[in-house]
């Protein structure tokens, strides 16, 4: 059985690969026969990105990790579906997408969902304790706004708003059409723009 890549990483200070390089076939076929060295190596460079996303749709610390280890421990059977046509960061993602769909759907109650939303229209440039007090109102609304979207539309408002991806990338992780995520971006927006003018935030 291959180690635990998530107690790996605790008991290492290895930096993490900068960025997204092209996927080696060597890797790929480490990875889908389970390789503990490959799925170590992996984990380093790019559970930070899934890590964020988890958290992001859950709001739990605790929970994002749970999701991280299970998209690992799950990886080297998802990677026979891999077709090496997208980056391998992006096929973790899809992965964690539907691990968080899980969870979320499951729930009985709404999560935190958001650390950062679109901070650069909303926070301003000199941090004032006015201004701060102003941000952290705000974000809590904004937490309170994203608990009251359905699965489909906050996976869309966190992948495009807040982790800035693009419609076409969102897309293809979501395996839905392009104008799908427009539409749910569309009405996220606008369903978290009714829910913050309720709250009298502005």
């Amino acid at each position: 059985m291959a180690p635990n890549p998530v107690a790996a990483d605790r008991a290492s200070n290895v930096v993490p690969f900068p960025g997204p390089r092209k996927v080696e076939p060597e890797l790929i076929a480490a990875l889908a026969a389970g390789d503990s060295d490959a799925i170590t190596r992996t984990y380093r460079e790019h559970a930070p990105k899934v890590r964020a996303y988890a958290r992001r749709m859950l709001g739990d610390e605790a929970a994002a990790e749970d999701v991280v280890h299970d998209a690992f421990v799950a990886l080297p059977r998802a990677m026979e579906a891999f077709r090496g046509d997208s980056k391998i960061d992006t096929f973790l993602i899809a992965i964690a997408v539907n691990l968080c769909r899980r969870r979320l759907r499951s729930s009985l109650r709404g999560k935190r969902a958001v650390e950062r939303m679109e901070q650069r229209a909303v926070e301003p440039p000199v941090r004032t304790p006015e201004a701060e007090a102003r941000r952290r109102e705000l974000a809590a609304a904004l937490t309170r706004g994203l608990e009251t979207l359905s699965v489909e539309h906050r996976e869309v408002f966190v992948l495009c708003a807040v982790e800035e991806r693009s419609s076409p990338e969102v897309a293809a992780l979501l395996d839905l059409p392009e104008g799908t995520i427009r539409t749910r971006l569309f009405h996220a927006r606008k369903r978290l723009r009714a829910f913050l003018e309720r709250e009298g935030v502005r």
